[in-house]
This record gives structure tokens, C-alpha cells and sequence, in this order.
């Protein structure tokens, strides 16, 4: 009976121009911009690209970081991510016996977008960013170099301990963690969400109730890194960041310093993810082949596959959803093409109809032409009843027998996919059944694909003892009659 929803709860995303401006304003990506619009002939740059050593203090001064201790460090990240996503062109240098032959740079081809470039031009330019950054934050933390580079000069990978596919599914899934806890309903939503509880959503096992102390260890481990990680991917505008507590963090063989207060739980890092973000990780999603859903997609679409695409969503985006497809259309037209939608005997049909239902109540009076067209139709003639009655319209045809059972089973199946609440749905039978007297005798009889399994939910769900036993019997009675009528 249930159809495939989608996995992710649908995210509401700004609009494209206000992304961009977020996206421009991103400290790591401004000063890339920046120092693209520096670099000219006087620009050096050594066989990998980067600025040579002599030329870092004029890049962290047009940077305004010349009197900042690291401003050289900043200002080789903000070269590197120019270069990365080709607001700077390098001609690398090369490397010669006795001394180096420094190569050149210049503003790149998509220094042009900045300025000159759509909206989505500008996004592209810094989801090319954010996929540099990533890199940089999954790369292994080098120590100590020494230890590590062979008798050959080349870097030993083996004895770095290190899984560049692990790292960054580890990274992909503390990243896709934090984007549900965003979008979902009841989750942090803009809140910020506590570092140990997102280090310990991707170590201790979900059916685990005390973690071991080994398990314990593995999430501090898991901190400590995604601390370092979310240090980098801040500045890209990727999330807002409040890092862990320098206090807390103690060399091997010291001891920390002692708490302050062991209630606040935001000493251990507390992080976000901005509007920008939200977009970013989404559209990671996707190149992965994740459903990701966002509010809007469907308003260009037909009304099959927004009633389809609806079907997973929380309320008050679905009520989000159908408005925006209903602004841009003629009311009874869109009204006809949600009711050819809605018919259907497979799965998602019954949820359909409920959908349909629901989008009807925000057209108004004016579908009220196309809905009295399927009041004789098997399928839609129940809802156009409905829709009708709660209007107040009148000469509505009473419906018959067969119908007011068939829309029973349907609104039952319906309400069972879109995983409603529990009480609800159990008043909802119980009203059914003690409105109408003998309802399982004639349900069992309904000509509805799904009629044996609710009759089997109604079985489970109702609270009388007496009436979910029937519901049992009439789901037997179902079963039986399907199966001799397939045979």
C-alpha cells in the first residue's frame, strides 16, 4: 500500500540572488576575489602554483592581514582556492638544480562572473570552492613531515594511516546528519546543534544504549577532528562555527584545565549550518544521487507529480508546495488536472486523493465546475461529495452505499501512508465504525486494492476488542475473496 517517499524532509531554500550575495560575501571567497584582482605581471608563483614565499606579505597586506600573525597563512589559502576555482590562471614554475624558475599568474576566465555572471554563474563559482575546501578538510594532518617521506622523496601514504575515501564519507555524513537535523520538523532547524552530538550520530551505534568507554573515546576522537574541519569550511560560508573550548583541549600526558561549568555543553563546539550551507550540502546530495527535496520544486511540474512529490512531505510544505503550483495557474483548469491525477489504483493513489483533496480546499469556489464533473466517477466521487458538502453547496446528490464504503477504505489508506497521528487516525476508525452499524460486513465487499490491508490496520488500531476482532475477520473475508477472484 505504501508508495516511495522521498528520504529527506524538503528544504526551504532563499533565492538564488540572495545566495549569491552569500556566496560573495563569504570571507575565504572574498579574499580569493580579491587577490585575483591583485595578481598581474609582477606575480610569482612557484612549479605547484602557489605564491612564492617572497610575495606572501603583499598578498596578506592587499588583505588587510599584514598585521595579523597568520595573515601569510590566510593569504595562501585565499591564492589556493583563486587557483581552485579559476579566478586566478597560473603558469606554473619549474624546478631547476641550483635555482627554481618562478612561473606566472593572472586574473582567470570566471573573475569575470563575479561582476558580470547570473546568480547561478556566482553559485557555481563557490560550489567549486566548497569541493576545494572539502578536499582540504579531508586531507590528513601532517605533523610531523619528516616522519613520513621514503628515502625517495615522495610522501609514504601507507604509513599516514589515512583513507581519503573513509575521511570523506565520514565528513559527507556528519555534513548530511546536521542538514536533516535542519530541515527536519522538531529538529534544530536554524538552531545550532552541539558538536558531541553530532560526533556521536556517526560513531555510537543506534541500537546501543550506554556507549562503552571505547565508544566514548571514538566520539572525543571524532570532535577533535570535525573541530579542525569545521575551522575550515567556516570561512567558505559553509556554517556558522563556535569552535571547542581551548580550555578543553589538553596535550598528551596534561591535564586539562578545570571546567568552568559542566552544564554548558556549548564549550564542546556548537555549529550550523547558514542558508548557504543548506544549499551546498544539498547540492552535494544530489550529484550523489540523494532525493533532496526543496520547496518549489515541483511548481514548474505537472499536477501527477506534485501530488506524487508531496507525499513525504511534512504539512505545512506540502500546503508551501501546492500554493506556489496553484499561483501560477488558471484555477479550474488546475483543478481538472489534479482530479485526472488523483485517479489511479496503485499505491500512492489513495494519498493522492488526500492530496488532491487538500490542494481543492485552496482553489476555492472556482474548481467547483470541475469537481462536480466526477460526481458520478467510482474513484472521485466521494471527494467531489465531500468537497462540495464542506462549501455548503447544494442539490449534492446523495452518494451511494457502495461509494461511502469504497471512500472509507481510501481515506484510510490514504491516512495510513502519510504516517499521521497515531490517536488521530484511531478516532478516525472508531468514528467510522460506530457511525456506520455492520461497517465490516460491508467493507469486506469493497472493490479497493487495498481493502484487506486496512481492514488488517483496523484490526490492530481499534481499541474496542470486540470491533478489532471483526476488522480481523472481515481482513481474513477480503483476503479470501481476492484470492478466488485472482485464481
Amino acid at each position: 500500500m505504501s508508495a516511495e517517499h522521498p528520504t529527506l524532509p524538503p528544504v526551504r531554500l532563499r533565492a538564488d540572488a540572495e545566495l549569491a550575495r552569500d556566496a560573495l560575501a563569504a570571507p575565504l571567497l572574498a579574499q580569493a576575489v580579491r587577490l585575483a584582482r591583485w595578481a598581474g605581471p609582477e606575480t610569482r608563483v612557484d612549479a605547484g602554483g602557489e605564491l612564492v614565499d617572497e610575495q606572501l606579505p603583499e598578498a596578506a597586506e592587499v588583505l588587510g592581514l599584514a598585521d595579523d600573525e597568520d595573515g601569510e597563512t590566510w593569504a595562501g589559502d585565499a591564492w589556493r582556492l583563486a587557483v581552485d576555482t579559476g579566478l586566478v590562471a597560473v603558469e606554473d614554475g619549474e624546478e631547476r638544480e641550483g635555482a627554481d624558475l618562478p612561473g606566472r599568474a593572472g586574473p582567470g576566465e570566471n573573475l569575470a562572473l563575479v561582476t558580470g555572471g547570473s546568480p547561478q554563474d556566482v553559485l557555481g563559482l563557490w560550489l567549486d570552492g566548497f569541493d576545494a575546501v572539502f578536499a582540504d578538510a579531508v586531507a590528513p594532518v601532517l605533523d610531523d613531515l619528516d616522519a613520513i617521506v621514503g628515502e625517495d622523496g615522495e610522501i609514504d601514504f601507507e604509513a599516514l594511516d589515512w583513507d581519503p575515501e573513509v575521511e570523506a564519507d565520514f565528513l559527507e555524513g556528519v555534513l548530511g546528519n546536521l542538514y536533516l537535523l535542519t530541515v527536519s520538523e522538531g529538529g534544530a532547524g536554524e538552531g545550532p546543534v552541539p558538536l558531541p552530538a553530532l560526533a556521536a550520530s556517526m560513531v555510537v551505534p543506534d541500537d546501543m544504549g550506554e556507549p562503552t568507554d571505547d565508544v566514548l573515546e571514538q566520539v572525543s576522537d571524532a570532535m577533535m577532528r570535525l573541530d579542525e574541519q569545521f575551522r575550515l569550511l567556516e570561512p567558505i560560508g559553509l556554517v556558522d562555527y563556535q569552535p571547542v573550548d581551548e580550555a578543553l583541549m589538553a596535550e598528551e600526558g596534561e591535564e586539562p584545565a578545570p571546567p568552568v561549568d559542566d552544564e554548558d555543553v556549548t564549550r564542546y563546539g556548537m555549529v550550523r549550518l547558514t542558508p548557504l550551507g543548506l544549499y551546498g550540502v544539498r547540492a552535494r546530495m544530489l550529484e550523489a544521487g540523494v532525493d533532496a527535496p526543496a520547496v518549489g520544486d515541483l511548481t514548474d511540474k505537472g499536477a501527477d507529480a506534485l501530488l506524487d512529490g508531496i507525499a513525504g512531505y511534512p504539512e505545512a510544505a506540502a500546503r508551501e508546495e501546492t500554493a506556489a503550483w496553484l499561483a501560477g495557474r488558471d484555477a479550474l483548469d488546475a483543478a481538472r488536472e489534479l482530479l485526472h491525477a488523483a485517479r489511479g489504483t496503485d499505491a500512492g493513489s489513495p494519498l493522492r486523493r488526500l492530496h488532491c483533496q487538500q490542494t481543492l480546499s485552496l482553489v476555492g469556489a472556482e474548481a467547483e465546475p470541475a469537481v462536480r464533473e466526477v460526481l458520478d466517477d467510482a474513484e472521485l466521487g466521494g471527494l467531489a461529495r465531500v468537497w462540495l458538502a464542506e462549501r455548503g453547496a447544494s442539490d449534492v446528490p446523495a452518494p451511494p452505499e457502495s461509494m461511502i464504503f469504497w471512500l472509507a477504505i481510501d481515506t484510510i489508506a490514504a491516512q495510513l501512508d502519510s504516517d499521521g497521528d497515531l490517536e488521530e487516525l484511531q478516532e478516525l476508525i472508531e468514528g467510522l465504525t460506530g457511525r456506520h452499524g455492520g461497517f465490516f460486513e460491508a467493507a469486506w465487499r469493497v472493490e479497493h486494492p487495498a481493502t484487506a490491508e486496512v481492514l488488517e490496520a483496523m484490526g490492530r488500531l481499534h481499541r474496542d476488542k470486540t470491533a478489532a476482532k471483526e476488522a480481523r475477520k472481515a481482513a481474513f473475508k477480503a483476503r479470501s475473496r481476492a484470492g478466488a477472484s485472482g485464481s
